[in-house]
């Protein structure tokens, strides 16, 4: 495999191996800063895509369940197909010469792999913001409340994508860094450091 020079200094390479596109996926708790700095790193890219997985969720109107809600096994559904359809999605931008990048929350290593299994044709670059839980907690109370996620799980969250993935992927401790540098860090470093194969 050889990297690629990117479009101009400080992007992604839009191409990380001969024969692959790449496509990024940025995960992390609720308030780790997926949103803001998937946003930044779109638009940095000069041909990117943002595929927001919330939204794509929101996409089911009548009989809608997010992810935690009941029935459980319809909650699992739903987010399987968002999933397929966050993948459906970047790889379609990709074949139109668009850099995908999906800002979503992973939290097991089943889900990854079903990300994985829907890109075989990319080179994933799979970055976890990881500020820390109390820093997630923080910002997810201060921001604007109709985007706050109600969420008191955090600690079971963190452990279990710890365990299941822990070794995948770009651990990225953001917690003194700005949403900014985040972003900068993640153009520069993510081609080094988020290769998920």
């Amino acid at each position: 495999m050889r990297l690629l020079a990117a479009p101009h200094p400080g992007t992604l390479p839009a191409v990380i191996d001969d024969d692959r596109s790449s496509c990024l996926i940025v995960t992390g708790m609720p308030g780790a800063g997926k949103s803001t700095v998937t946003r930044l790193v779109a638009d940095r890219l000069p041909r990117s895509a943002l595929l927001d997985g919330y939204f794509i969720s929101t996409l089911v109107v009548g009989g809608h369940v997010w992810a935690l809600g009941e029935p459980i096994d319809e909650a699992g559904r739903q987010v399987d197909l968002c999933n397929r359809n966050l993948c459906t999605l970047a790889n379609n931008f990709s074949d139109a010469g668009f850099t995908p990048v999906i800002d979503t929350v992973i939290p097991d290593r089943r889900q990854l792999d079903f990300f994985l299994s829907l890109l075989p044709a990319r080179q994933v670059l799979f970055v976890v913001l990881s500020p820390g839980i109390n820093v997630c907690r923080h910002r997810n109370t201060i921001r604007d409340p109709r985007e706050r996620f109600d969420f008191d799980g955090y600690e079971a969250l963190d452990a279990t994508m710890k365990r299941e993935f822990g070794d995948r992927g770009w651990w990225f401790d953001t917690a003194a860094l700005t949403p900014e540098q985040t972003a900068e860090r993640i153009m520069h470093e993510a081609p080094h450091r988020a290769l998920t194969n």
